[in-house]
């Protein structure tokens, strides 16, 4: 395992706490300008080993910090990961608190913020956690969504506050073949708003990306060798790309971004929901196009460009330049994008920010339309499914007017394993096909997708399908000596 490189180890060593003399629960200790026990967040001044915290009620506290402890796996066999960094965000992908690195053993810790009662207990906060590391895929992806872990669940212990659960073992995918040749890119967002941009390497063919931590770090693991345009992604700001030249496993740093003074852009359209009840709304998100992946219809969407709530017109202010993907109804809604290509508002939209023609501020020219979505059965009808063997059973809501059903299984990396088509069902209420592939791999996960479709006079017509996030599912053995299911990794 390569090691983090020397500028990251540097910048990741940073933490937000500082000083105050105070006890385990946050009292105590005093300042010549504030009254005893508290402090300013802007400019705290706490004990080592302390942190100035928000209060419910009340004057901000130095308090003794809450810990994330845990442990960076290799999914399946729990073989430990070493140099792995790990962070916490919040729900608006912010990076907040410190950044984790995993030791030899695996194990990491890092401190986040949390809100207090009157006594210093922590009572707010919800994150959850991201890890990349050299020679894995990264986690959260979008078929492997992140559980969030809430600080009021911590746990008073000698060495402070602790949240230390399954939640907080992540089993990571390594990537297949050989990785020796793979490098790294980093560097820092020089920016005001710098925590948790998405940072993304790309050249003709391929995009590589990370995020920023809270001090605005960044490392892009898993790079080969190549010339690489760096550029970063945040609801707010404006920044400079970077030219990164990467020889075969070379860790190449100092690509920081600086902020630039653009004007930032503004993205209008509209939603038309059809044939789905009449209080569904949906979301819409900009997806950067290098990211993003035709086959599979996912993609890298930074921080702050997405709008909830849609049921007609929607806005997406403060988009930084580059282009995207407008995609609808991409988020688990009972929604889908319209399948049928042969009507308007179904095709997939790419835009370019500033528009050559429009400038800052972009009306798509035509409305999106989604419909309501087959719903999953099994396996991963409400997130990601252990399945019991390596060649389970797929099951999904019948839709009635279909004349069959477009089946197909992709892994984790968006490659396709698998396909079939079956006919039409009928007599019942949802249709059963089992997977008929290559066994499945342990330790790897998997999304099978469903479209519905009619054949008139020739012509195949899409009706419906499966969401875009559904239908996941992973096999391990987990089956221990004794009999007993051992508990697993996010």
């Amino acid at each position: 395992m390569r090691p983090v490189s020397s500028i990251s180890v540097v910048a990741l060593g940073l933490i937000y706490l500082a000083a105050c003399n105070v006890g385990p629960s946050g009292g105590g200790g005093s300042s010549e300008m504030r009254p005893e026990g508290t402090c300013d967040p802007d400019a705290p001044a706490c004990a080592e080993g302390q942190a100035c915290e928000l209060v419910v009620d009340g004057d901000p506290q130095c308090a003794t910090p809450v810990v994330l402890r845990g442990v960076v796996v290799v999914l399946g066999d729990e073989t430990p990961v070493e140099g792995a960094l790990v962070q916490a965000v919040d729900a608006n992908g912010t990076a907040v608190g410190t950044t984790g690195i995993s030791a030899s053993d695996g194990t990491y810790s890092l401190v986040v913020p949390a809100v207090r009662d009157a006594e210093g207990s922590p009572v707010e906060g919800v994150y959850t956690l991201r890890v990349q590391a050299a020679e894995y895929q990264e986690f959260p992806t979008a078929i492997r969504p992140a559980l969030p872990l809430d600080v009021a669940s911590a746990e008073f212990q000698d060495e402070g506050w602790v949240i230390e659960s399954a939640l907080t073992t992540i089993g990571l995918i390594r990537i297949p073949g050989d990785t020796s040749g793979l490098g790294s890119i980093s560097g820092t967002v020089q920016a005001e708003l710098n925590a948790g941009a998405l940072v993304v390497a790309s050249d003709d063919e391929d995009a590589f990306t990370g995020f920023s931590d809270s001090q605005g770090d960044y490392v892009i693991f898993n790079v080969p060798s190549g010339s690489y345009m760096v550029q970063g992604y945040l609801a707010g700001i404006q920044l400079e790309a970077a030219i990164a030249s990467v020889e075969e496993g070379e860790d190449v740093s100092g690509m920081d971004l600086l902020q630039l003074s653009h004007p930032l852009n503004t993205v209008s359209g509209n939603v038309q929901i059809v044939n789905a009840p009449g209080d569904a709304v949906t979301s819409v998100v900009l997806c950067v196009e290098s990211t993003f992946d035709d086959v599979t219809g996912r993609g890298k969407v930074p921080p702050g460009l997405r709008v909830g709530s849609v049921s007609g017109a929607f806005s997406i202010s403060d988009v930084p330049d580059g282009r995207y993907v407008v995609l609808a109804a991409f988020e688990n809604d009972d929604l889908v994008r319209d399948p049928d290509q042969t009507i308007g508002g179904t095709e997939i939209v790419r835009i370019e920010l500033p528009d050559p023609a429009l400038g800052n501020d972009v009306d798509l020219p035509e409305g999106f339309k989604v419909t309501e979505a087959l719903s999953v059965t099994r396996p991963g009808a409400d997130g990601p499914e252990q399945v019991a063997n390596s060649t389970p059973t797929l099951e999904w809501e019948d839709d009635s007017s279909e004349d069959g059903y477009e089946i197909r299984v992709f892994d984790a990396f968006g490659n396709l394993v698998w396909e079939d088509e079956i006919g039409p069902t009928t007599g019942s209420a949802t249709v059963t096909h089992p997977y008929a592939g290559p066994s499945l791999q342990a330790g790897m996960f998997y999304q099978f997708r469903v479209t519905s479709f009619r054949a008139r006079s020739g012509v195949r017509t899409a009706i419906s399908a499966i969401e875009d996030l559904k239908g996941v599912f992973f096999y391990l053995d987990t089956e221990a000596s004794s009999g007993e299911t051992k508990q697993q990794p996010q």
